[in-house]
């Protein structure tokens, strides 16, 4: 049987930039090993599965995909899958803003789609929980030998420390002092193995100060190995808890702050992610991350296995 997929560069507005996606729009007849072989076959970031809702209140259940794995939740996924569905039809927009909500395995979570001129082209996420934090890392100098950086170059003071985090799915959030630092950053995988094979979280998020000559607050980047992940072009699960790091550290008793990460720059996939998070009484209530998305390729793919539905 034949099932039509859609690429999309996800996280900017344009060919040949962001974070690569493949969505099947219509999955239903596939098995989850099914899935996983296909994504092991497109071989992307994250591959998704779209499916009929199982609640009332979701517009389309989604199944995610790394080439190695299953994901509860993934934020260039969701953003990317709710364009192209919009785009094509299968989501109606309703105006020039649409609000949905997937259902992932983290639970529901609330999208915003937006369109220019009818063409929808922006969509933000409502991260479904607020960060849990990990426990302590190893020392800031034996997470600079990981990453190949001077020790100097990883913060741990008041302002930035390393501290690992979860808003559905964990990563390992590490500052770095300067943009060089974190260009020149490159995972060691014998010293994560020697520090973190056991650890809670497995993804290793480096950020620092953005290129001044841009528009950009932060430089991020993602190493995920072990989800057949070397380096990701554009995060948004992780920008979600980024956001949240952000957040708890600043000051701010009541309002909504924002930032604007790029990423993918070293790769040359440049990408661009736009994190809000909301206080109220001095606690974090909302994070919320935004990024375009542009359609790249439409093709079909045959499945010559029994199909199981």
């Amino acid at each position: 049987m034949a099932y039509r997929f859609i690429t999309a560069d996800v996280f900017t507005d344009h060919i040949f930039g962001g974070n690569p996606l493949a969505v099947f729009p219509e999955a239903v007849g596939l098995t989850g090993e099914q899935m996983q072989q296909i994504a092991g076959e497109f071989n992307l970031s994250e591959t998704v599965f779209v499916l009929p809702p199982e609640t009332p209140d979701g517009t389309k259940r989604l199944r995610i995909f790394t080439p190695k794995a299953e994901l509860k939740f993934a934020g260039h996924p969701t953003i990317g899958t709710a364009i192209v569905l919009a785009s094509i039809g299968a989501i109606a927009m309703i105006g020039e803003q649409t609000r949905i909500v997937f259902e992932e395995g983290v639970g529901p979570v609330p999208v915003v789609i937006n369109a220019t001129a009818g063409v929808p082209n922006y969509a933000t996420l409502s991260a479904a929980k607020m960060p849990e934090f990990g426990p302590p890392l190893p020392a800031a100098g034996d997470l600079a030998r990981m990453l190949g950086v001077h020790a100097d170059d990883v913060l741990d003071n008041d302002e930035f420390a390393p501290q690992s985090a979860s808003v559905g799915f964990p990563f390992i959030l590490i500052p770095l002092a300067t943009t060089a630092a974190v260009s020149k950053a490159r995972l060691n995988p014998a010293v994560f193995d020697e520090l973190l094979t056991e650890y809670w979280a497995q993804n290793v998020y480096v950020f620092g100060p953005a290129d001044p000559a841009g528009d950009a607050d932060f430089r991020v980047r993602l190493f995920a190995p072990q989800m057949g992940i070397a380096e990701d072009p554009a995060t948004g699960s992780a920008a979600a808890v980024f956001g949240g790091y952000l957040a708890t550290r600043n000051d701010a008793v009541d309002g909504t702050l924002k930032w604007t990460l790029e990423q993918g720059i070293e790769m040359g996939r440049p990408s661009t992610l736009y994190v809000q998070a909301d206080k109220k009484d001095g606690n974090l209530t909302a994070i919320r991350v935004g990024g375009h998305a542009v359609q790249v390729s439409r093709g079909e793919i045959e499945i010559p296995q029994p199909i199981t539905v």
